[in-house]
């Protein structure tokens, strides 16, 4: 069986791993210049369904890789003032195991067949079944199964299920990192839960690996390289809907709104690197109607694109790809044919995806900034 993956994000490298573990030839087709032409290092925060799936799809001798470049969180997911008062509560605490996708993706790209350049124009479903997928730049590629991983905007989806299209929200939100120094740390209370301003809502979240990842992979796994990079808070402000900068840089759009906050807060913006900071829109996909069965499906963003506030994204793409991954080996072992694994597979994703979305949108009143809605105090 050959695949054909279309998209480098977390979910079709999960997959190709994981294919690739079980001896099924998979490509991986991004249609970014290079794997390193769009920063995509901020912390997750990884369910045990997300992480189980994820280790299902790595080899095992990296599981011990895995287990020491995660961190472990902890949130009371308490409602701060700008001063860093305690004025209320988001809901229980919450704790689990946070990973860099930076990190993340560079184990996942490890021994993997990927082309990059290749923006993907259409596909055709041939007389024997197989599919080929065209590209902007390259010769043609047949698989047994076409999967886009391509994101919200997947050109898969596209031509697959047109009528499947992404919602703005309205919301929109400024997200960067900063290097976790000693001064940043005495922050914890405010990691997990909601700084409340006036307009604006801040969210923190630290990123303690429990070893360097570069040293991990040297110590643990010598034939993956990652990056060489330390503990960090992520930080994200939520805007109110339809909110702009309002500024020329997504820091300075920060700082603007920040007058007379805590100064350990006012630091933590001006000391982030800025290269790493950027608006960006929440949008969703709700996986509704059904195509008709073939060598095509979607994973991931692409079919169930949720509100970052569910904390769902990644962990429903890693679920899509250790789900799909086991139909296909046992579609490979002749437990089922190919179009009976892929539906299967769907049914399954259909249901969990789009809860997963219905979840996150019911979450996003919480942390978006209305001011028909104040906070309590």
């Amino acid at each position: 069986m050959r695949v054909s993956v279309v998209g480098a994000g977390l979910g079709g490298l999960c997959l190709a791993q994981g294919l690739r573990r079980a001896g099924i030839e998979a490509v991986v087709y991004e249609r970014d210049p290079a794997i390193t032409a769009r920063f995509q290092g901020y912390r997750l925060l990884l369910s045990p369904v997300g992480f189980e799936a994820l280790r299902g799809c790595l080899p095992p001798r990296w599981h011990p890789l895995l287990d020491a470049i995660v961190g472990d969180a902890h949130a009371e997911r308490l409602i701060l003032d700008p001063r860093l008062n305690r004025i209320g509560e988001l809901g229980p605490g919450r704790t689990g195991i946070v990973i860099d996708r930076q990190v993340l993706r560079h184990l996942l790209l490890t021994g993997l067949t990927v082309r990059t350049g290749a923006a993907l124009t259409g596909y055709d479903v041939l007389d024997d079944g197989k599919v080929e997928a065209r590209f902007a730049h390259g010769d043609p590629a047949t698989a047994d199964l076409l999967v886009g991983a391509d994101g919200i905007g997947s050109a898969v989806r596209a031509v697959l299920s047109p009528r499947t299209t992404a919602t703005d929200t309205g919301a929109r939100f400024v997200i960067g990192r900063t290097p976790l120094t000693e001064r940043f740390a005495t922050l914890a209370p405010a990691f997990g839960s909601k700084i409340a301003g006036d307009g604006v809502s801040l969210m923190l979240g630290a990123m303690r690996f429990r070893t360097p990842p570069k040293r991990a992979a040297e110590e643990l796994a010598p034939e993956v390289t990652l990056p060489d990079i330390g503990d960090y808070v992520r930080w994200a402000m939520l805007l109110p809907p339809n909110g702009s900068l309002g500024a020329p840089t997504a820091q300075e759009a920060v700082l603007s709104r920040t007058e007379g906050w805590h100064p350990d807060l006012r630091a933590l913006i001006e000391q982030a690197d800025p290269d790493n900071s950027t608006l960006l829109s929440i949008r969703v996909v709700e996986p509704r109607e059904r195509w008709a069965p073939g060598p095509v499906t979607l994973l991931g963003d692409a079919i169930h694109a949720t509100s970052p506030t569910g904390g769902n994204g990644a962990n429903t793409a890693l679920r899509d790809a250790d789900l799909l991954r086991r139909h296909l080996i046992g579609a490979v072992e002749r437990r089922q044919d190919l179009l009976g694994a892929v539906g299967d597979y769907e049914r399954q994703m259909f249901e969990y995806g789009g809860e997963a979305v219905r979840h996150s949108l019911a979450a996003l009143p919480a942390f978006v900034p209305n001011p028909e809605r104040p906070d309590p105090t």
